[in-house]
C-alpha cells in the first residue's frame, strides 16, 4: 500500500478507537438508539477510506489531488458530524425514540453520498477539460518548437532572418488553441515549415524566403479563422 493509503487507514482507525472508549467508557444507556449511533457512527469513520480513496484516486500530479480536496471535504465533514451527532444521540438515549437518529442518520449518509458522487463527477469532468486544453496547445506549441529549432540551427541573414524570426513571433502570439476549424489549415503550416527546414539546409535561400511568406499568410489565415470561432460562441 501506498504511505497515503497507510495514513488514511491509520487515522480512520484512531477515530475509531476513540469513539469506541467514549461509547464503552462513559456510562451510556445500551438501548437500541445506543447500537443505532454506534453502527452509523463506525460506518462514517470507515467511510473515511473509501472518501479518501475515491478523492485522491488516480493521477499522481499535484493538479488531480488538488481537484481531489472537495470530495475529501465532504467525507471529513460527513464523519465528523455523524460522529459528534452519533455520540449527542447516546447520551440522549434515553429521551428520544429510536425512529429518530435511524431518520437523521440515513439522510446524513444519503447526503455524503450524493455529494460524493456529485463533486466526483465535476471533478471528472474538469480533468477531462484540462486535458482537452493541453490536447488543444499541443499543435501550436510544436510549431513553435519546430520554428525555435530552426532558427537557433540555421545560420542566414538579411532579409531571410528576418522573416525567420518575424514568422517564430507570430506562431508564438498567435491563438494557441486547436479547434475543429484549423486542423487542415494547421496541417498546411505544418507541411510549410518543414519544407522552410528543407531549403534552408539545402541552402536555397530564394525558395526559403517564399515558403517564409507563403506561411506568414496561411498563419493569418488561422488567426483570422480563431476569431471568427471565437465570435460564433
Amino acid at each position: 500500500m501506498s504511505k497515503n493509503k497507510i495514513r488514511v487507514i491509520s487515522l480512520a482507525a484512531i477515530l475509531a478507537v476513540a469513539f469506541n472508549v467514549i461509547a464503552f467508557t462513559v456510562p451510556l444507556p445500551k438501548n437500541a438508539v445506543f447500537w443505532v449511533s454506534y453502527a452509523f457512527g463506525m460506518l462514517s469513520i470507515a467511510a473515511q477510506i473509501l472518501f479518501m480513496n475515491i478523492a485522491f484516486a488516480g493521477k499522481d500530479d499535484i493538479r488531480s489531488r488538488f481537484y481531489g480536496f472537495p470530495v475529501a471535504r465532504i467525507g471529513v465533514i460527513y464523519g465528523v458530524c455523524q460522529v459528534l451527532l452519533s455520540i449527542a444521540a447516546m447520551a440522549l438515549g434515553e429521551y428520544i425514540p429510536v425512529w429518530v437518529p435511524v431518520v437523521v442518520f440515513i439522510l446524513m449518509a444519503a447526503a455524503a453520498a450524493v455529494g460524493l458522487i456529485s463533486t466526483d463527477i465535476v471533478r471528472e469532468e474538469i480533468e477531462k477539460q484540462d486535458e482537452k486544453m493541453v490536447r488543444d496547445v499541443s499543435r501550436m506549441r510544436s510549431l513553435q518548437s519546430k520554428m525555435n529549432v530552426l532558427i537557433s540551427q540555421s545560420d542566414v541573414s538579411g532579409e531571410l532572418k528576418t522573416g525567420l524570426e518575424k514568422l517564430a513571433d507570430s506562431i508564438k502570439y498567435s491563438d494557441p488553441v486547436s479547434n475543429s476549424a484549423t486542423e487542415q489549415i494547421e496541417d498546411e503550416l505544418n507541411f510549410n515549415i518543414e519544407e522552410l527546414q528543407k531549403a534552408i539546409v539545402d541552402g536555397d535561400e530564394k525558395s526559403a524566403l517564399t515558403i517564409c511568406k507563403k506561411t506568414s499568410g496561411i498563419l493569418a489565415e488561422r488567426n483570422r479563422l480563431c476569431k471568427l470561432n471565437k465570435n460564433s460562441k
